[in-house]
């Protein structure tokens, strides 16, 4: 079993695709704006900021708009003070847990429709906890490994701070502290290897085993989620073979 690595990657894809009708940019500028309210508008300084305003850019998204998303977070815009992150967790159909992250500026509006979504797919909401202990928060990077050997990839990750590599069918997934990601993803960049992915994620301990059955009814509520405008990442604990993905990813 893989997937979940290859699960990211077809994400990745379908973001820069949506990113060009413009579906993508207001997440991706709330984002930024929470991450220059929390830490700071310096992207240097505040390595959460830096990661979203480099996921931005992976989308095309103009520079204007990523420098008026900071300014709002650092106090050009009343409304900033308005938008926190919020966490639901459940489980989605065949006992996969989730982790849905919203940025929002209204809790009640959020929590309903998360509320329904999970319903409406045959998933359930569950109090804060209950899925939490299954994951754990790391920085990841995914390299394909067709791009670079795995002693190459080692020698430039470990020294930047990297914790781990792990080979997850065709990608290696390089593992560290969130607060080591930023220099992690430089170090890879800067010996010539390119990164499909880096991003702060909530990163399974166990995984739940699927079948093209399972892994469709759980993706369609993963699908679902991240339509709704306040939703920004979906974690799920799934795993399911690679070609299948690619199947039901179409």
């Amino acid at each position: 079993m893989a997937g979940h690595s290859k699960w990211a990657g077809i994400k990745h894809k379908k973001a820069i695709v949506d990113s060009r009708r413009g579906k993508l940019f207001t997440k991706l500028a709330r984002a930024i704006t929470v991450a220059a309210k929390e830490g700071g508008g310096d992207v240097e300084g505040n390595p959460r900021l830096s990661l979203a305003v480099q996921k931005a850019k992976d989308a095309s998204m103009p520079k204007d708009n990523i420098e008026r998303a900071i300014a709002k977070g650092t106090g050009e815009g009343a409304d900033a003070n308005a938008l926190e992150t919020v966490v639901y967790e459940g489980y989605a159909p065949g006992g996969v847990a989730l982790m849905v992250e919203a940025v929002t500026d209204n809790r009640n509006r959020t929590g309903s429709d998360v509320r329904h979504t999970f319903g409406k797919f045959g998933g359930s909401l569950g109090e804060p906890g209950s899925v939490a202990y299954l994951f754990e928060k790391k920085g990841v990077v995914v390299v394909s490994a067709e791009a670079v050997s795995e002693d190459d990839l080692m020698a430039v990750a470990l020294d930047a701070g990297a914790e781990d590599i792990v080979l997850d069918d065709d990608v290696y997934e390089v593992i560290c502290e969130p607060a080591d990601l930023v220099a992690v993803r430089e170090a890879i960049a800067a010996a010539g290897i390119e990164a499909e992915t880096a991003e702060i994620l909530q990163r399974p301990k166990t995984r739940v085993p699927l079948d093209e059955a399972g892994a469709g009814r759980v993706l369609r509520l993963i699908d679902a989620f991240e339509d709704l405008d306040d939703v920004d990442e979906v974690h799920a604990n799934f795993d399911v073979d690679a070609e299948v993905l690619e199947r039901i990813a179409g």
